[in-house]
């Protein structure tokens, strides 16, 4: 476990702002009340999410692999780093093979735990195999473990708008974890090209990502 960085994050994890593509999204209102902007959040995140789900699961194996391929590229060597993943829900990129060979090539893997509502995620650490239990949405986690603090976060998204902000599920719980590290970890938001979004109406709460892979080819 490494806790010994400093608030801008290890020097070689230094990268390029998000590439988006250009958008050309209907024109609409700018919202500016917070409860309009929630109520926009959630229909949007059902539609997103349905979006993901009507890709054909086959299809969705292979993006997933070519998302593995992207996060290779842009993280380089493994070994020595702890990267926390997550196990897929409604349809996200299944890494779980990726998992496997992050720590066949020397690196650890974890996983996040919802402890308590509006409270920040704890990562324990994972290996394949590891015995696991339903956790917040019925969604695994390991079953004992010490908490750790990851080198590199691998974070699903459901939206993601040209500067990296991460429309999530609403639970909030990705922005307090990383407001509570004790060091910047290199985030990775990982997802489908179909969940570019113009906007996520971000607040001043919301904490964007460092990069996105998509099945998309190229960093």
């Amino acid at each position: 476990m490494v806790n010994d960085r400093d608030d801008e994050g290890p020097a070689q994890y230094a990268s390029p702002p998000c590439f988006m593509h250009e958008l050309d999204p209907e024109f609409r209102a700018p919202l500016s009340d917070w409860t309009d902007v929630r109520r926009w959040r959630k229909a949007e995140r059902e539609r997103l999410i349905a979006a993901r789900l009507a890709v054909a699961a086959d299809a969705r194996a292979a993006m997933s692999q070519r998302i593995a391929e992207g996060l290779d590229a842009v993280i380089g060597d493994i070994a020595g780093r702890m990267v926390s993943l997550y196990w897929p829900f409604r349809g996200e990129p299944d890494l779980r093979p990726w998992m496997a060979s992050i720590n066949a090539r020397g690196g650890r893997t974890a996983l996040p735990v919802v402890i308590e509502k509006a409270q920040p995620l704890v990562f324990r650490a994972y290996v394949p195999g590891d015995p696991l239990e339903k956790g917040v949405w019925n969604i695994p986690v390991p079953a004992e473990g010490d908490p750790v603090l990851p080198d590199i976060v691998i974070s699903p998204i459901v939206g993601i708008d040209p500067n990296c902000y991460r429309l999530g599920y609403g639970g909030g719980f990705f922005d307090r974890t990383l407001a509570a590290m004790p060091f910047k970890p290199l985030v990775i938001g990982v997802g489908y090209e179909l969940q570019r979004i113009a906007t996520i109406y971000p607040q001043p709460h919301d904490i964007p990502m460092n990069r996105l892979v998509t099945e998309a080819p190229g960093i």
